[in-house]
């Protein structure tokens, strides 16, 4: 900036000159200055006043747009804050192979208390027993006003009613916290697959759901996994097939007066495990605690079609039939005489009812269930043939199912495998399975002689393991179960549903004794392994039975024929249908003769 002088002496000379006062030019100047520094002045202040201005607008502005908003907005508790790390809380859904919901997630809320900031907590403890009949209201007040207490879960899973009835306290000490908890919304159906979920990490605002049992636990890690964006875990179960297994197997577990039953439906060229039912069962809503003395099966928990490890009797007589045949040594037809006595080891191996069949073929010894006869084939395959495949069907190992309980139902066999040994595990004594490696073994024969894997997951496709018989052996095998059924003198003639060709084996087995060795003479488990249909194999069904007693006659029946080949039975005309498996009726021929008005 310039600064101009207030008595510049040119001008000053040149006044003097003319005689003019030089005074007069410094006055003019400086009123020049003045001006000048009043209008900077003047700008310098109007600007300040304007960005003033624009910044009360502003926060009027921000103030007027929030209040607008929280006008807007509904009422909501206060909710203390937390600190820490987020908590993981979704996690995906669970669904049958046709994409109905097994296992889902449901928002709820948590309760919780400050004590510090309670009005009245002995009230509002009575209140909140008279809502929560579980609780105790003395001991919660007691707690309440305990004045190191700063926080107290009350309950962790609150109903809309139950929320409702907790807000209406006006206690302003107890608050909620939103919850996202598993639903199970078929209850009890399909239990022992779905097992259960509960909370893990916990805070006020979110708890992480893990999986306590059954294909939760199983696939917790991938199930809770973000990358899954929402998809759900798609089951090989079919909801419809398995209500109808679980209802007709209570039923006929009822009316057997079993102590518990189990049953597998297994697909025989995928290994997908359509339904699997273990009774006694439970809701995983409500799972019960494990028990903590006697014997596990006696709790629901107790899977008995993967972790109950039994003698599965006759049923694996068809198992040496087809490893004889396979090696050559026997065929169909070939006759074996099974008339006593016979002795292995020194021990006498019997008959039921100490039957005397005679001279039989290989598939009378089946139709029949001669133990004799089997224990003969036994002998000629030999132990060491015997055992590797009886390996080879997987019948040494736990079953790969997706569930945790799977790996608990590891096969019991002897330790030294005797010739004894040999005959005695060829009519299912000695060696002790689950219903499921049945059904596994049984699969190998209706699909040709593949061996398949069990799994809870659905399959796009078969999916065949290692081959352990040909294809005519396998066949013949299979037309021998048919016979077991279809022939008038086999153990199984009440399982023929009429349409389906039903083909299978009845098993009865002395239960073993808890304590002191030895088995009991009235208590059994009947296990019916069963194909259809025979003439199409698609699908293997293996119904047991604990300690059954049919009632109905003069005396007491606990034999498979008579236990739990007729719910096996049931079970098949009521699921075949479901199955999308047309009967198969024997049509005569239309009378031509007949007239048209007739």
């Amino acid at each position: 900036m310039t600064r101009v002088p207030l008595r510049p002496l040119a001008r000053i000379l040149e006044a003097r000159r003319k005689g003019e006062n030089p005074d007069a030019i410094e006055k003019e100047n400086r009123r020049i200055r003045h001006e000048a520094m009043r209008d900077r002045m003047r700008l310098r202040a109007e600007g300040r006043l304007l960005v003033l201005a624009m910044m009360f607008f502003c926060a009027y502005g921000v103030i007027g747009a929030r209040m607008g908003m929280l006008s807007a907005s509904e009422p909501e508790e206060p909710r203390a804050q937390t600190s820490g790390a987020s908590i993981i809380a979704s996690r995906a859904d669970i669904v049958d192979r046709h994409g109905r919901i097994l296992a889902t997630n449901m928002s709820t809320h948590s309760l919780y208390a400050h004590p510090n900031q309670m009005i009245d907590p002995e009230r509002a403890a009575l209140r909140l027993a008279e809502i929560f009949p579980d609780l105790d209201g003395e001991k919660l007040a007691k707690r309440f006003m305990d004045p190191k207490r700063k926080f107290l879960w009350v309950k962790k899973k609150l109903s809309p009613e139950q929320m409702q009835a907790v807000h209406d306290i006006g206690e302003p000490g107890l608050l909620f916290g939103p919850r996202e908890m598993r639903l199970y919304p078929n209850g009890a159906l399909a239990s022992h697959v779905l097992g259960g979920a509960s909370f893990g990490a916990e805070g006020v605002h979110s708890a992480e759901v893990i999986g306590t049992a059954g294909i939760e636990k199983f696939f917790d890690k991938d199930l809770r996994d973000p990358a899954r964006e929402g998809v759900p875990l798609t089951l090989s179960i079919d909801l419809t097939v398995q209500a109808a297994a679980e209802e007709v197997l209570n039923a006929g577990m009822k009316l057997m007066n079993a102590r518990g039953a189990a049953s597998v439906l297994l697909d025989v060229h995928t290994g997908e495990v359509l339904a699997i039912v273990s009774l006694p069962d439970f809701d995983p809503n409500d799972r019960p605690r494990p028990p903590t003395e006697g014997s596990p099966s006696d709790s629901p928990l107790f899977n008995r079609a993967v972790q109950g490890v039994y003698e599965l009797g006759s049923t694996f007589k068809i198992f040496a039939a087809a490893q004889a045949m396979q090696l050559g040594l026997v065929n169909s037809s070939t006759v074996i005489d099974t008339s006593p006595p016979f002795k292995v080891g020194g021990h006498r191996i019997g008959e039921f009812q100490n039957h005397n069949y005679g001279k039989l073929s290989v598939e009378k010894i089946i139709v029949k269930s001669s133990n004799r006869g089997t224990g003969k084939l036994a002998l000629a395959i030999g132990p060491t043939r015997q055992q590797d495949f009886l390996k080879a069907l997987g019948l040494f190992d736990a079953t790969p199912l997706e569930i945790v309980e799977a790996s608990g139902g590891k096969p019991l066999w002897p330790s030294r495998w005797t010739d004894l040994s040999a005959v005695t595990i060829s009519y299912g004594h000695g060696i002790s399975t689950t219903p499921l490696h049945l059904a596994a073994g049984y699969a190998a024969i209706a699909n040709g002689g593949h061996i398949v894997k069990p799994t809870l997951l659905k399959q796009s496709g078969p999916r065949y393991q290692d081959v352990i018989l040909r294809e005519d052996v396998a066949h013949d095998a299979l037309h021998m179960l048919r016979q077991v059924v279809a022939s008038e003198d086999g153990t199984a003639s009440f399982a023929e549903v009429p349409g389906y060709h039903v083909g299978g084996k009845t098993g009865t087995a002395d239960k073993p004794k808890e304590r002191g060795g030895g088995y009991y003479k009235d208590k059994v488990i009947a296990t019916f392994a069963s194909i259809f249909p025979a003439n199409d194999p698609k699908y293997v069904l293996v119904v047991t039975l604990d300690e059954p007693v049919e009632t109905s006659g003069a005396k007491p029946r606990r034999t498979a024929g008579w236990t739990a080949v007729p719910v096996a039975a049931e079970m098949i005309g009521r699921i075949a249908p479901l199955l999308g498996l047309r009967p198969d009726y024997e049509t005569g021929q239309l009378d031509m003769s007949m007239n048209a008005s007739d």
